[in-house]
């Protein structure tokens, strides 16, 4: 026992301790080690990761799952910058993460020493929050704001840089515990009834629900507006679960990246949209508002980035929840999904191409028969995380999804690699439950080393790997540009002997005939598994098929 106030890294690792942290992400090295060794001394378990891009997407699934910020650390140099994919990704998708990374003592910054590098500046253009700690005092105080920066929407990440020599000081500063949210109230009374004169006045409204509408707070609100008013509905990909199944008969389908669908022309026949929680991030406005014409109510946390193609007519800025509600009590009798003559044919539309998967018996497995067979297999309490590439996109058109961060996307950047990672994060973040994880044969081996982690960690989700040889989503697009693709053909390992070459279990599904005993063996073992999909790609030009422009806006 020592009566010597703590060193910087013990003050930080007890700052992590008092933020709520349970696990934190990482790999160590020479700058940072010092925070490793204090982590041993607290009650947050260190994950040591195998490379700190993934310990990035780790974090931002807890993040997005609990709404506080996931902790990644890095050392210096290539450790930090191997961060910054995974930072920049969470902050595209407005996910809560921190990280800490090392860096040279601050007698060398001057210096060209080993993995010397201005750290705050790699960051500056996307995180939230990015400093560096020069006085160990202000360890605990810059961690907290870090916090604070990240967790305060539209979420994202925050960095904190920690030179070496800061680590080792001593310091007697008190430990800075959660600051805690700043309460907003519902938006100005006026503005709710001038919102609310205009959707009531509308031939055809339209909820629109984007990211920030699927928070927990926001989702039942938007709940309660629907049982009270049933309005066509529409959602982004990052929306996904908002719609309860009680309130399915208001959902016209989700909405992003290509002008094709059901809801696309809900949107078009829209003379007034309410969006909730949009970030125009999620769906360019340029693609589905391209005239202009409709008049848009926006819903969020913060103003709208106003452009040509998104110039609210009113903006009802505060608490989400709190002005849903207000807007509930306000409105006295908007046209409904069942008074709008477009909504039911659309509907139709929708849920047709939804139940054609079952129809699909040929081999390779068509994406809508895997779609219909997982769906009717899970629960509505399993987490499936999608990956990058032409699985994202059927998932999201197609995989209906009931309850709020249930089914998660990367939209903002669309990172290549997320899947795997987010699956550890989600075990962890939601212990005890079953994930589904899915990647093209592309995405996976971006991250598949991390499957080690996952062994290690025993986290009980099934990954599946939808094969064809290709990186799809990138080939179809070419393919609509040149006629030809390029550079985008590569070879196809023994997936299920690359899975149990790090001690997971293998499975393959061939046939549509295998899908459901397999996933069955899958998901009944208790550590994860990784199930090859050989994919029917051959329907993926209709992905992108640009809808006739005079069904659109």
């Amino acid at each position: 026992m020592t009566d010597n106030p703590p060193t910087g890294a013990m003050l930080l690792a007890r700052s992590l301790e008092a933020q709520g942290v349970r696990h934190a992400f990482g790999i160590p090295g020479a700058k940072i080690d010092a925070l490793f060794d204090a982590l041993n001394d607290s009650r947050i378990e260190m994950v040591v990761c195998r490379h700190e891009q993934n310990a990035c997407f780790i974090a931002q699934a807890i993040g997005r799952i609990t709404g506080r910020p996931g902790v990644a650390i890095a050392t210096s140099g290539p450790g930090v910058t191997n961060l910054a994919t995974g930072l920049l990704t969470a902050t595209g998708d407005g996910d809560p993460v921190v990280a800490i990374g090392g860096a040279v003592a601050r007698g060398q910054r001057l210096k060209r020493t080993h993995q010397s590098l201005d750290n705050v500046a790699v960051f500056k253009p996307f995180a939230k929050y990015s400093a560096e700690v020069e006085d160990p005092d202000d360890l605990s105080e810059a961690l907290a704001n870090a916090f604070r920066a990240a967790a305060t929407p539209r979420a994202g990440a925050a960095f904190l840089s920690v030179p070496q020599d800061v680590l080792a000081e001593r310091t007697a500063v008190p430990v800075i515990g959660p600051t805690g949210a700043t309460p907003q109230g519902a938006a100005a009374p006026d503005a709710v009834a001038d919102a609310a004169a205009l959707i009531d006045a509308a031939a055809c409204p339209v909820l629109f629900i984007g990211l920030n509408g699927s928070r927990a707070a926001p989702a039942a609100a938007i709940r309660r507006l629907l049982k009270r008013f049933p309005l066509a509905t529409v959602c982004t990909y990052e929306g996904a679960g908002t719609v309860s199944r009680e309130l399915l008969d208001c959902f016209v389908g989700r909405v992003g990246l290509f002008l094709n669908q059901p809801g696309d022309r809900l949107l078009a026949a829209a003379d007034l949209v309410l969006a909730v929680g949009f970030d125009p991030v999620e769906y360019d406005p340029r693609i589905w508002n391209r005239t202009g014409r409709r008049k848009i109510v926006h819903v969020d946390f913060a103003a709208a980035d106003i452009d040509t193609y998104y110039d609210p007519a009113v903006e009802l800025v505060g608490d989400v929840a709190a002005t849903l509600d207000t807007l509930a009590e306000t409105l006295t009798g908007p046209r409904c999904v069942a008074d709008l003559p477009v909504a039911g044919p659309l509907r139709r539309e929708l849920f047709a191409q939804i139940g054609e998967g079952a129809g699909h018996g040929e081999a390779p497995v068509h994406p809508l028969r895997l779609i219909h067979e997982l769906r009717d297999m899970i629960g509505d309490d399993v987490t499936v995380a999608c990956d990058i590439g032409s699985h994202y996109i059927w998932m999201a058109r197609y995989f209906l999804s009931f309850e709020p961060h249930r089914l998660l996307f990367s939209n903002g950047q669309q990172t290549l690699g997320v899947a795997l990672p987010w699956a550890i994060g989600a075990c962890l973040a939601r212990p005890g439950e079953k994930v589904v994880s899915i990647s093209g044969d592309g995405g996976f081996l971006f991250s598949a080393v991390e499957l080690e982690t996952a062994v290690r960690l025993k986290t009980p989700f099934v990954h599946l790997v939808w094969r064809d040889g290709t990186y799809n989503m990138v080939r179809i697009q070419q393919m609509m540009k040149y006629g030809r693709d390029a550079a985008v053909h590569f070879g196809s390992p023994d997936i299920v002997a690359f899975a149990e070459s790090f001690g997971a279990r293998g499975m393959r599904i061939s046939t549509p005939d295998e899908i459901r005993p397999v996933l069955q063996a899958a998901m009944d073992a208790p550590g994860p598994v990784i199930v090859d999909v050989p994919i029917d790609y051959r329907d993926n030009d209709a992905l992108c098929r640009a809808m006739d422009p005079n069904r659109a806006n």
